[in-house]
């Protein structure tokens, strides 16, 4: 059963990113389509994944990580004018059936990003 998923892990603090707003879309011939959103939770972690079963198909996605949204919230570091307003994250999805674990780890003048397991 494929999926799609992920998690956000803030590196100035060394610690999960809870509270993440992710969208993530697909394409389609008219552009993009939203097709999952969730915030992370307490372990930077979404509590299901933002796409599953047959829903997810062969193609090309994007994941949006709403970045000064969360870097702005109480008790965050750096609560001056965002570096990063949204991080985008485009990747395709070759077999359908495949776990695609997207993960973010991000700081507020910079991210990093790799397929997970």
């Amino acid at each position: 059963m494929g999926r799609i998923s992920t998690h956000v892990l803030d590196t100035t603090r060394g610690a999960p990113a809870p509270g993440v707003a992710v969208e993530l879309y697909a394409a389609d011939g008219a552009g993009w389509r939203l097709v999952g959103a969730a915030r992370t939770n307490a372990d930077g972690r979404t509590d299901e994944p933002l796409l599953s079963g047959e829903r997810v198909t062969s193609g090309v996605y994007e994941l949006r990580f709403a970045a000064a949204e969360y870097f702005r919230a109480p008790g965050a570091p750096d609560g001056g004018p965002a570096f990063l307003e949204t991080v985008v994250i485009r990747f395709g999805v070759a077999n359908a059936a495949g776990h695609y674990h997207v993960p973010l780890l991000i700081s507020p003048y910079g991210y990093t990003t790799y397929r997970g397991s």
